[in-house]
């Protein structure tokens, strides 16, 4: 089961056949790949390498002899001088090895890989998305910070070169702060379209660097349309109902005895464990040294009849575990191969067509920073092994690792013999917090930076007002859904309202200050009973910080309370600014601090913030950050400290930094902001003739006495009240996208407030509203009516309107006058 043909056959055929997937181009191309499905709702199918290392247990030999390969290529393209100023970066997890060993082939270059684990105190020099993976977020975290400052060329890795975009974000995000004039791209196999690979050549021209491509083979997928419908069905078809996620081969075990045989490695003291933090040509020599030694020792251990011995790596691990593997085939008469664990869920069918037969499953056991989950090792069981010799790094060696449902525990059940070795994970010196503390400025106010009292809120961003980041809307849309760029990395044209439309803020305003007010007493009354007597507000820019603002100016009216309040940037899929907990983490309490949004829709930023804060106790040692957002509407049913759960117009939706303090969203781009910076934004002073930003928290804040009253009862019911989270919103957000035949929840906004942004910054397709609505959302229908957007009504909509961006955007699905139009 582990070759390219299995009895004869491809083991490509049984995907080709039910899904329609076709693989055309060079004549060797079979060879390299077979095909399996996803699971993961982004993308169907999976290129399955037979030379990786990952999914299909091969040679060590033949693994490593294809990276070294391809790095020999690379050194003839660039030169030995060229090549001697060189890095290689891989791409975490499937390439860490591969690109290891075109560092080897290319021999004088240092290597770094991406990693998706954190380290306690090391500021990431960089970091990129990888939009159609299971998890995205790749860190580069060299302990050399010169390492990726030079301007010699850079040389990236990764097994398949599909779309480009995770090569191109990186690109984008390295060559912003360290210009290169040559990149050259790695990969095993380019699948990339023709039109994929026009639009890397206008990069390059963009940039204006030099871009090469070294590839074993190359081709193109054939798709579908339907193909992630199909490939879902086909996924869902094909689980086990009782063992979901397990392979018949794992679905029935013995107890498990843990009698595995460790073995000491004897591993050189502070040698790398791999390219996490960076690989050097000195490295290499020390490790080239210790290898044999390593290799006898593990040699050693295996019983004597073992005729066929996989060396099983883990994850990121990839690279020590196939060098001892390649050390063993050199010395052994037995047949080793090599493969390793992964975090990849891929469906497993027991068929020689397909290129995954079976799958072993188990819990995480490295305590991973995107919290516990399954892991899976592919092409193990039922493979005929006499010994299986796991290789981990000393953050996996845990508990987890040898439990009853652990990984080694599942090895056990399809080999006599599991043997373990622990390689001594390498983590550099951090710095401490009073040192990054130190390099912080303090926060900005007004009016030197926002139209707010300086009293009201302290930004802790940075002023990139001088700088152009706008971009029409159209082009932003495009860029973010075909991977180009992020949201965060420009700004959308500041919508200038019409005059009808400023009546219909003014008139909402007149409606709905009451009931706002109301909301405002009943949040911040919460926060004082239950989160602390002297809160630190810190809100989420921009929209949570007029709720912020007046909220500290009803603790200030109700009780006489001169609250701390800050703005701080959080941005999806990049997490919240570090640089900002920091400040805050030296100026304050942690627990002290409750975080602050203007509403809910599906609670995105809601669960990024969770991650968040976790990811940043784990990288810091700093922990009292409580998580949970206080919010003044939580439609969405997805936290606990609010002031209504009602969805309706809150008037400072309806506009953008007229109503919040002239300040723009917030930038996050490696161009401008640096790992010792906070985030950035704009303060528009042109636009203050237009500014309602104090007007409104003074028409809010009139109505407090009138409220008083009704809050001190709400507060009173909501204490009683089961308030714990349903999470009805993101529900409802996964419904609609498969009824209307999106498959993307991020392109589903749900809420008054979400849908005002879809009209304000995205490029729209439809909005769906409550039937019956009413003065909620005549903005809503001026604006829909003013971009041509159809409004059509729904009947059991859990929201009073959602916002749909247009699913399939390019600059061609909108019409010459920029409206948009139905697919």
């Amino acid at each position: 089961m582990n070759n390219a043909v299995n009895d004869g056959v491809w083991s490509g055929t049984w995907v080709a056949e039910r899904l329609g997937v076709g693989l055309e181009g060079d004549d060797g191309l079979r060879a390299l790949l077979g095909l399996a499905l996803r699971r993961n709702p982004k993308r169907a199918h999976l290129l399955v390498s037979h030379v990786l290392g990952k999914h299909v247990p091969q040679s060590p030999s033949v693994v490593y002899d294809h990276g070294f390969r391809l790095g020999r290529r690379v050194r003839e393209l660039l030169g030995d001088t060229q090549a001697a100023s060189a890095v290689v970066l891989g791409y975490a997890e499937t390439a860490t090895g591969l690109g290891h060993c075109v560092a080897d082939g290319l021999g004088l270059a240092p290597y770094l890989h991406s990693t998706r684990r954190p380290v306690p105190g090391l500021t990431p020099a960089g970091g990129f998305e990888e939009s159609h993976s299971h998890a995205t977020s790749h860190l580069l975290l060299p302990e050399d910070t010169a390492l990726l400052a030079g301007d010699g060329p850079l040389v990236l890795v990764d097994d398949e070169f599909s779309t480009g975009n995770t090569v191109l974000n990186t690109i984008r995000d390295l060559h912003a702060r360290h210009p290169r004039r040559h990149y050259v791209v790695v990969a095993l196999v380019d699948m990339r379209s023709a039109e994929d690979n026009a639009r890397l050549s206008r990069f390059a021209d963009d940039i204006g660097a030099r871009v090469d491509l070294v590839a074993a083979a190359s081709g193109t997928v054939r798709l579908p349309q339907d193909v992630l419908r199909k490939g879902q069905e086909l996924v869902a078809r094909h689980t086990p109902a009782d063992t979901p996620g397990t392979t018949p081969a794992d679905a029935h075990r013995p107890p498990h005895d843990d009698r595995t045989t460790r073995i000491d490695l004897h591993w050189p003291p502070a040698l790398p464990d791999g390219g996490r933090h960076g690989f050097t040509p000195a490295h290499r020599a020390r490790l080239e040294t210790a290898l044999p030694a390593m290799a006898a020792r593990v040699a050693k251990a295996l019983p004597a009849t073992a005729r066929r011995v996989l060396v099983l790596g883990f994850e990121e691990l990839m690279y020590a575990p196939l060098r001892i593997a390649r050390e063993l085939e050199r010395t052994l008469p037995a047949e080793i191969r090599y493969s390793t664990t992964t975090r990849s869920p891929v469906l497993a069918v027991d068929d020689p067509g397909y290129a995954i037969r079976t799958r072993l499953v188990f819990p995480a056991h490295d305590d991973p920073a995107d919290g516990p989950g399954e892991r899976y090792a592919y092409n193990v069981a039922g493979a005929g092994f006499d010994a299986v010799v796991a290789v981990v790094d000393s953050a996996a060696d845990t508990p987890a690792l040898h439990a009853p449902d652990g990984l080694l525990a599942r090895l056990a059940a399809h080999t006599p013999h599991v043997l373990l070795a622990v390689v001594p994970a390498y983590a550099p010196e951090p710095r401490t917090l009073s040192e990054r503390a130190s390099m912080l400025p303090e926060p900005l106010r007004g009016p030197a930076f926002s139209s707010y009292p300086p009293e009201d809120v302290g930004w802790l961003l940075q002023d990139l007002s001088d700088i152009t980041l706008e971009a029409p809307t159209e082009e932003r849309e495009e860029a973010i859904q075909s991977g180009g760029a992020h949201y965060a990395e420009s700004l959308p044209v500041e919508y200038q309202p019409s005059d009808h439309y400023q009546r219909l803020f003014h008139t909402a305003l007149d409606t709905s200050a009451a009931r706002i007010a109301q909301a405002v007493g009943v949040v911040t009354e919460t926060v004082l009973a239950e989160r602390s007597p002297h809160p630190v507000l810190v809100s989420l820019a921009r929209a949570g910080t007029p709720v912020g603002v007046l909220m500290r100016r009803w603790a200030q009216h109700r009780h006489g309370l001169d609250l701390p309040h800050y703005a701080v940037s959080i941005v999806r899929g990049r997490s919240i600014d570090a640089n900002a907990l920091r400040w805050l983490a030296a100026h304050h309490e942690p627990q002290d601090v409750v975080f602050i949004d203007g509403w809910t829709g599906k609670g995105a930023i809601t669960r990024e913030l969770a991650q968040a804060v976790e990811d940043f106790e784990a990288t810091e040692g700093i922990t009292g950050f409580d998580p949970e957002i206080a919010v003044l509407a939580d439609p969405g049913s997805c936290v606990r400290t609010y002031g209504t759960r009602e969805d309706f117009l809150i008037p400072s939706a309806c506009l953008n930094s007229t109503v919040s303090g002239l300040i723009s969203r917030t930038v996050l781009r490696a161009d401008l902001v640096g790992p010792d910076d906070f985030h950035g934004a704009k303060y528009y002073r042109e636009l203050t003739g237009a500014d309602v930003s104090v007007p409104f928290l003074d028409a809010v804040c009139a109505r407090f006495p009138d409220v008083t009253d009704t809050v001190d009862d709400a507060v009173k019911d909501l204490m009683a009240a089961d308030r714990t989270p349903t999470w009805a919103g993101w529900q409802a957000v996964e419904r609609i996208s498969e009824e209307y035949g999106i498959h993307d929840v991020n392109l589903v906004k749900p809420g008054v407030g979400e849908t005002t942004r879809v009209l304000l910054r995205r490029v729209p397709w439809k909005i769906l509203a409550k039937a019956g609505a009413g003065p909620d959302l005549d903005h809503v229908r001026l604006l829909a009516a003013q971009r041509g957007v159809p409004v059509e009504e729904v009947g059991d909509l859990p929201y009073t309107c959602v916002g749909l961006i247009h699913p399939q955007y390019t600059r061609g699905a909108t019409g010459a006058d920029g409206k948009a139009v139905n697919v």
